[in-house]
């Protein structure tokens, strides 16, 4: 039985989302929650995997559980018996205790054909980037990067939209072993919201190690007067890591969307994407 699992998390205490021996992961606080539930271990597939510090609000994963495990959920939840896929998540949530960094906020039976990473056709997420002219809240502290001094936001903007499109960003990402740095970035805009934020909303397909960072890091040197607009087109199609600009902290960034097809094309969808990687690490 292929369960989906909606997430949100507090990165700043993780080391990331992968599982990782005697480290406290949100892959691994998770697996421990459902075991309890299940009687046995789990082992979660994720959108996309997040780095140590990287927040998200919408986290996507699936766990698959086999005849015993689902029998036990089955007769454990109660009262919701209509629904015992959807009681999941309340009952991890009352595992995970009160006031935790990582809760789901639903849960339910996946579409047929649904794979968490490989069916998603889009990731989104959001970067909050606090210059002078915005100041500095306190209350958002964990979920904000600050930078001394201020930025030009409009400059910034302009820069973000001249790299949309499907180009090698290898550039912009930490270098891995037989991954492919070639992806289509969809959008890519910066504003400053009611409360002067700085607030950069990133689309692409997927994004490689350290990616999102990395483009933020670019704009804000474009906002501070180091780099040119038309710079991070240059710097991109040079294919090489540069130091022309830093990548930016992780607390600043929020995962917060995972788009999917249809329900009749998810199948489709995740055959395309296994392919595909099939053929990028030959």
């Amino acid at each position: 039985m292929r369960i989906r699992l909606d997430i949100a998390y507090d990165g700043t205490h993780f080391r990331g989302w992968a599982r990782q021996p005697s480290l406290r992961t949100v892959q691994g606080t998770l697996e421990a929650a459902l075991a309890r539930i299940v009687g046995s271990e789990v082992q979660f597939v994720v959108a996309g995997r997040t780095d140590a510090g990287v927040h998200a609000s919408g986290q996507v994963a699936h766990v698959d559980l086999d005849d015993e495990q689902w029998a036990r959920v089955e007769s454990r939840h109660g009262r919701a018996a209509d629904d015992p896929a959807g009681s999941i998540a309340n009952r991890m949530r009352g595992v995970l205790g009160a006031y935790p960094d990582v809760t789901v906020t639903r849960s339910a039976l996946a579409p047929a054909g649904f794979d968490a990473r490989f069916s998603a056709v889009w990731r989104r997420y959001r970067y909050r980037l606090a210059d002078e002219a915005a100041g500095y809240d306190p209350l958002r502290r964990l979920d904000t990067t600050t930078h001394r001094g201020t930025l030009d936001g409009e400059a910034m903007d302009a820069a973000a939209r001249t790299l949309i499109g499907l180009h090698d960003f290898a550039a912009y990402c930490k270098p891995r072993e037989e991954a492919t740095t070639i992806r289509t970035l969809l959008d890519y805009r910066w504003q400053r919201d009611a409360d002067g934020v700085l607030v950069a909303e990133v689309k692409a397909d997927a994004f490689c190690h350290s990616m999102v960072r990395a483009l933020v890091g670019a704009c804000a040197a474009v906002g501070e007067g180091r780099l040119g607009v038309d710079d991070l087109v240059v710097l991109r199609d040079a294919l090489t890591r540069t130091s022309e600009f830093k990548v930016l902290a992780a607390r600043g960034l929020t995962l917060t969307e995972v788009g999917y097809p249809a329900d009749e094309l998810l199948s489709a969808r995740a055959e395309q994407t296994r392919a595909r990687r099939r053929v990028e690490e030959e």
